[in-house]
């Protein structure tokens, strides 16, 4: 019963730095662009290193 009382507590605290994280990172602007990325690996750059 006293490991209950000591993990519960914790995990609400874990829970809570997560949901405080993800918000975080929704406020930062971290979620607005999702097509970006997928769509940045199709596009073939080629650079020509030779001198």
């Amino acid at each position: 019963m006293t490991s209950l009382a000591m993990l519960m507590p914790i995990a609400l605290f874990m829970g809570l730095c997560s949901l405080g994280t993800f918000f975080w990172a929704l406020r930062g602007g971290q979620f607005e662009d999702l097509e970006g990325a997928a769509n940045r690996i199709l596009i073939d750059d080629e650079q020509d290193d030779t001198p």
